[in-house]
């Protein structure tokens, strides 16, 4: 087998495929079973050639009155018949007529050779929406690609957090690009044709946008069947033989399930929130840029909020106030956020019908039934009140640590204890550590999906103020009415899974944020990477050289460690684990597809490094 003949990071010349023209190129890689080399042409764009198509720089000799040509962006040289100057340049003196040029050009046929010049421009792709699909590449955190539907022509659409403008390069003569904004100006068309040599580079855009969770009937029947699922499950946890395979009992009457008492506490809570976000305590930081260049910027101040909602919790007790009312009037309250999810739903839609256009999330479609699951506008705000970002954190993931409170409350009072059962005080651990992490971490957030790319709509609403403190916290419910006696070996068990989980999550998490602020860090320098046309690199060692995503591994098994305490008699504690596991697939299909979208071939070399997608040996 022949040894590799240029190395790593040197600078040699390589053909431009289709052509005989040759251009400054630097060494990226080299794959000894295609014996092929990857290489960087200086305006950015990555090919694989072969060896015979690559040179050594000493191979070229200087022309006389210019050097080669040392990449596509600058210049290309070709054959003319002429002694005219390039398209784009205006002669010294007086211009000749076509006719006189035409005659001089036959007289001097094949008596001199000379450069037709063709000038490069750039083709600036400005920021609007949240994403891009540039084949071989696109910059990180790129999404789905935005139509207009008002005007048919073709944009191309960047992600908020790329800060800088990408440019490709045309190889079109200046008088034929004038020539082509006249005609876009006027007819609104699409961009004009990439020419051939550039093909493989062009920017394009779907002719449909693909939507999520099933389209519009897919969104009609979640929003249908997620709170019926959440009554199902309530009404189901507190039978005593909560098997999925029996009957649920029927629902109370109407009257029973609506009390205005418990919407008014209900209100209470959700206000007294607001509040504690809008105190001026905490460090305020900039998001992600939004695409007429602001970056909203945002007061994290959830771990205080958390704090102050402590005091007033403990101070409750201590005066005495009945926090079992909370369990004993589990499915009022679970009536009236699905309610207020609904109302804030239909509040959101309809203020979006006055946002901009460039204020809207990429996620929107046109649809209104899909656009109402989904959010139709990106960031709604009520002055600097970022509505999603406040219920993303607060009412809801503050909500679950208080009604598993109120369950081992509650507990101790039904099954008469003095103390809580171990079962009870796991749960309760367990689950409280994964909301202070996710508090005192509270600015990753800002780069998640939720904020960057989905619209505030049913989806979330639903999500963040009932789906969470409602459903998250089944163990706790399910254990006051079946209790479970837990050893404490077992339970050392059970607490070295969850360290176990928790120290995957963690780590992989703030491995990946470090890297994402600083790939020069020295702290870093140990990790290995895999360049990309974008200009990012992908990790490929440390924990995410373990599997694709080791953050939704360490996801999983803490879900699994919070249902074991409950024990194996019912499935229906392990229904999170269950619900997790499925949407953490549909997380990982997507981000799957977004990656390759994004990276293109360095995505597959990714794959090819990195086989498993979440579970090792497994998935």
């Amino acid at each position: 087998m022949p040894s590799r003949k240029f190395a790593e990071g040197e600078v040699v010349r390589g053909r431009w495929p289709g052509s005989s023209l040759y251009y400054e190129v630097e060494i990226l890689s080299y794959d000894s079973k295609s014996q092929l080399y990857t290489v960087k042409y200086k305006d950015g764009t990555e090919l694989e050639l072969k060896e015979s198509d690559v040179k050594p720089l000493k191979s070229f000799k200087q022309r006389k009155g210019g050097s080669t040509s040392s990449s596509p962006s600058r210049r290309r040289s070709s054959r003319s018949r002429s002694r005219s100057r390039s398209p784009g340049r205006a002669p010294k003196g007086s211009r000749r007529s076509a006719s006189a040029s035409h005659q001089a050009d036959i007289k001097e046929k094949g008596a001199r050779r000379e450069i037709l010049q063709v000038k490069l421009t750039p083709l600036v792709l400005k920021p609007f929406g949240n994403s891009i699909n540039v084949i071989n590449g696109e910059p990180e955190h790129m999404e789905k690609n935005d139509i207009s539907h008002k005007n048919k022509q073709e944009r191309v659409i960047l992600s908020p957090e790329s800060s800088y403008i990408a440019t490709q390069y045309s190889l079109r003569p200046r008088r034929e690009e004038v020539k082509v904004r006249e005609i876009e100006s006027k007819e609104q068309k699409l961009a004009p044709k990439v020419p051939a040599a550039l093909e493989p580079f062009q920017v394009t855009t779907p002719q449909r946008k693909e939507l999520e969770f099933g389209g519009v009937p897919g969104a009609s029947l979640i929003m249908i069947g997620l709170p019926a699922c959440l009554f199902l499950l309530l009404l189901q946890c507190r039978q005593k033989d909560p098997s999925l395979l029996s009957l649920p009992p029927p629902l109370p009457a109407l009257g029973e399930l609506w009390e205005p008492r418990v919407c008014g506490i209900y209100l209470l809570w959700f206000f007294v929130q607001a509040l504690f976000h809008l105190l001026p305590i905490g460090k305020v930081v900039e998001g992600t840029t939004l695409v007429d260049g602001r970056r909203l910027k945002y007061r994290l101040n959830g771990f205080y909020a958390f704090v102050l909602t402590s005091a007033i919790v403990g101070i409750s007790l201590f005066w005495g106030i009945e926090l079992c009312y909370m369990y004993t009037h589990f499915l009022q309250f679970a009536l009236a956020a699905t309610v207020f999810s609904v109302i804030l739903s239909v509040y959101l839609y309809a203020r979006s019908l006055k946002a901009p256009r460039d204020e809207l999330s990429p996620a929107s479609s046109g649809n209104a039934i899909y656009d109402f699951f989904i959010g139709r506008e990106l960031n709604p705000r009520i002055g600097a009140f970022d509505l999603k970002y406040f219920c993303e954190l607060r009412p809801g993931l503050i909500g679950w640590v208080v009604v598993n409170l109120v369950m081992l409350l509650a507990e101790m009072k039904v099954q008469e204890r003095g103390t809580p059962s171990l079962a009870m005080v796991l749960v309760n651990s367990f689950q409280f550590l994964y909301v202070m992490d996710a508090l005192w971490n509270e600015e990753a957030l800002l780069t998640t999906m939720d904020i960057i790319h989905d619209g505030f709509g049913f989806m979330l609403a639903f999500g963040d103020l009932v789906w969470v403190p409602f459903t998250y916290s089944l163990q706790a419910f399910y254990l006051v009415t079946h209790p479970q006696d837990l050893s404490w070996p077992l339970a050392s068990v059970i607490i070295a899974l969850k360290l176990c989980g928790y120290v995957i999550f963690r780590c992989a998490n703030s491995q990946k944020n470090a890297f994402r602020k600083n790939p020069t860090d020295p702290k870093l320098a140990h990790l290995k990477t895999i360049h990309t046309s974008t200009g990012k690199s992908l990790l490929v060692s440390g924990w995410w050289g373990f599997v694709r995503h080791p953050n939704y591994l360490g996801d999983l098994i803490m879900a699994l460690a919070w249902s074991l305490p409950c024990g194996f008699n019912h499935l229906l504690p392990y229904f999170y684990v269950i619900y997790f596991t499925a949407l953490l697939v549909h997380r990982e299909a997507r981000d799957e597809h977004q990656c390759k979208r994004k990276y293109g071939l360095a995505w597959e070399k990714y794959c090819q490094r990195v086989p498993y997608r979440i579970l090792p040996y497994v998935y």
